[in-house]
């Protein structure tokens, strides 16, 4: 009888051990998931978008050292994983209608895009500015063949000319406000386009489809190598601000903003044809602001 009551008394001790050891296997499984699904619901996933500019398979190409970089700071300063993916839209309305909607987190706009977005949704946010050799500004130009009689913008009158893409800050904004300046609207023109990119006006002034168009300084000088075309009028235009979406957490605004503006690789800066990022405010684009009201009249 007593060794049974001890063999009873053993098998207790070992099976509360064996339950004891399960427990713990299972409290930490339970840790093991919970950590895990943390970890997963604090992952910060952002949205960055761009217009196209070029073929989808060029624009991830230039934007995926970026997307790299901006991954690893952010999630350096958070301290919380981000994933940051890239959303290239066909057009610069998808692009703007995003930002409006809340759709996508961040994008690269041009200063009318940026505008245009403000004046749909004013709580967008700006995270900082290009700068291109310590400048932010640069030059539009409004360009005509070598060797065009057109001398002026007011010369123009009773002639053709191409626009770029209709939301484009060079290409119609503040082309169109230049032109008024100097008396030239839309009944002096016999006929105008939207062409929809720099390098395709160019092309139209050269083949003589166009007598002047409007396009960015850039494009005239990698374009015109052999002085086929020549400069009529310039025009002083703001580089591209960065813009966050209404509602981002201030946070990741902060680590987003931050990233930017400490960016120091002048491989990836060279991709964007900038020197570094800068920081900036909406006043900065009143000058845009408006030329864009003003061409309007146009």
């Amino acid at each position: 009888m007593l060794i049974h009551l001890v063999w009873m008394a053993l098998s207790i001790l070992m099976l509360e051990n064996i339950m004891r050891k399960v427990c713990l296997i299972l409290l930490s499984l339970l840790l093991s998931i919970s950590i895990s699904s943390a970890n997963e619901f604090n992952e910060v996933h952002l949205k960055f978008g761009v217009y196209q500019s070029d073929k989808a398979s060029e624009m991830h190409r230039k934007f995926n050292p970026l997307i790299t970089y901006l991954s690893t700071e952010v999630s350096r300063t958070l301290d919380t994983s981000t994933a940051v993916s890239l959303k290239i839209y066909r057009s610069y309305k998808g692009a703007n209608d995003a930002l409006v909607a809340g759709d996508i987190d961040f994008v690269r706009f041009g200063p009318a895009s940026y505008i245009l977005a403000q004046q749909k949704q004013e709580n967008i946010q700006l995270l900082a500015m290009e700068e291109k050799k310590g400048k932010t500004k640069f030059n539009g130009l409004i360009v005509v063949l070598k060797d065009s009689p057109i001398k002026k913008l007011s010369d123009l009158a009773g002639h053709s000319f191409a626009f770029g893409n209709e939301n484009s800050t060079i290409g119609r904004y503040l082309a169109q406000s230049e032109l008024l300046k100097a008396g030239i609207d839309s009944s002096s023109i016999i006929k105008s386009e939207f062409l929809g990119r720099h390098d395709k006006v160019f092309k139209a002034v050269e083949l003589g489809d166009y007598d002047a168009g409007s396009l960015k300084e850039s494009t005239f000088k990698k374009m015109n190598i052999n002085n086929q075309l020549r400069v009529l009028h310039s025009f002083e235009n703001i580089t591209k601000p960065w813009i966050a979406r209404e509602g981002l957490e201030p946070k990741v605004f902060d680590a987003l903003s931050q990233a930017l503006i400490n960016l120091s690789d002048t491989k990836i800066l060279k991709l964007y044809k900038v020197s570094s990022f800068v920081p900036t405010n909406s006043e900065n684009y009143q000058y845009v602001r408006d030329s864009m009201q003003r061409s309007k009249l146009f």
